[in-house]
């Protein structure tokens, strides 16, 4: 008698975005636990020295250092969440009768992005006046200026590391060229692949292969692993408990592993392998957790409301974590005479704490500000184009 496999994996037609599934819940745990990484990650790195600078680092600070350690795993654990949710959206809309789906979908991409990076480009701008990091009153217009005017118009349409400097030299924005890119490039992969005309599909291919040759080669070939996330939104994977225990223990040690021995700097071809092994194991777990989910118990809610709330203004926490980090540098060397942790120093340990706090609590204000309203933003500019639409198309009909 055979032996039934333990993973049985099932094409769909639709994928599931609802928020009443375990593997929603996962999602938004997962962004909001990337994001928290990623600050916690570079508030050590930029208040306390390195490892390497110090000769026999406390065992208090090698354990910070080591939980601190995952901001590169957390990269790549949002775009396979946005393969996943943007990808998967647009592929549900994509050839069927839903109204305009490419349009509906760039103004989703477009206010999703701009709602919080136009004014977080310009909190970051009123952070570095305050700072002395800039002086408004020698303009440079210069894209080779990370302060420029330049910088600001490329950085808002993804040309940071393209062809401008991350505005303000808040590094952690290099990822949102991949994102959007990424953004442009599906809707041109599936007019390319979807039947249609064939002037269509060879205008698609053409700008896909014109952007894929003008874009640095890391962009490109992590756009595989955004498409991973995208394909597996399609898919249904049936297993036991226990195999998803395996799943999530199997991408844990695979994330500690190459976080000891693999390549944890920059993501291009020399971390492309290693990113792939720990995405894979994640991917099927997600699948296998399209399942309704009850929160019957406290500790369930509670999980809940932490993914939710760390979820929600985990993109404002990651866009504008930085330049804060230098604000409160900048306020601790005012105020203490200092800008640094001593990690010899039992409380600095708790001034670290109170400074991954404040971060969060300035991103939260930052989010209630802007993030909070995009939905707004974005129903209302679907409404005035679709005002327009049927203005243009009476126009139309009285002339005929």
């Amino acid at each position: 008698m055979r032996c039934p496999s333990p993973l049985q994996f099932s094409w769909q037609r639709q994928s599931q975005p609802d928020n009443q599934s375990a593997h929603s819940l996962l999602i938004a745990l997962l962004r909001g636990l990337a994001a928290l990484q990623v600050a916690a990650a570079h508030l050590r790195a930029e208040i306390y020295p390195g490892l390497r600078e110090l000769g026999s680092p406390p065992l208090a600070y090698q354990l910070l250092a080591f939980a601190t350690g995952f901001a590169h795993q957390a990269v790549v654990v949002f775009f396979l969440i946005s393969g996943w949710l943007v990808g998967g959206s647009l592929l549900n809309k994509y050839g069927t009768n839903a109204p305009a789906p490419l349009r509906g979908y760039a103004i989703d991409r477009l206010t999703r992005l701009w709602t919080v990076l136009v004014p977080a480009l310009l909190t970051m701008l009123a952070i570095g006046i305050v700072t002395g990091a800039v002086d408004p009153s020698r303009p440079d217009a210069g894209a080779a200026n990370a302060w420029s005017a330049a910088a600001f118009a490329g950085n808002l349409v993804g040309l940071q590391t393209v062809a401008v400097e991350n505005f303000g030299g808040n590094y952690v924005l290099w990822s949102l060229a991949n994102e959007t890119w990424y953004y442009v490039a599906f809707p041109l992969l599936l007019l390319a692949c979807f039947p249609g005309s064939r002037l269509r599909q060879a205008g698609a291919t053409g700008a896909l292969l014109l952007i894929g040759g003008a874009l640095p080669w890391s962009i490109t070939l992590y756009f595989a692993l955004w498409l991973l996330g995208a394909a597996f939104s399609r898919i249904r994977v049936d297993c036991g408990h226990g195999t998803r225990i395996a799943l999530a223990v199997v991408t844990m040690l695979l994330s500690v592993y190459f976080r000891i021995k693999g390549s944890n700097d920059d993501l291009n071809a020399a971390s492309f392998v290693q990113d792939t092994l720990i995405s894979l194991p994640l991917l099927v777990l997600l699948a296998s957790l399209q399942l309704p989910v009850t929160l019957d118990s406290p500790a369930r809610r509670g999980t809940a409301r932490l993914a939710q709330g760390l979820s929600e203004f985990s993109f404002t926490l990651y866009v504008i974590h930085v330049p804060c980090i230098g604000l409160l540098r900048h306020l601790g060397q005012q105020a203490f005479g200092r800008n640094r942790l001593d990690p010899h120093a039992p409380l600095d340990y708790l001034a670290y704490v109170a400074l991954l706090a404040a971060l969060l609590l300035l991103a939260y204000v930052s989010y209630r500000l802007f993030e909070a309203h995009t939905f707004r933003v974005r129903r209302w500019l679907k409404g005035a184009l679709q005002r327009r639409t049927r203005q243009h198309a009476l126009a139309a009909a009285r002339i005929k």
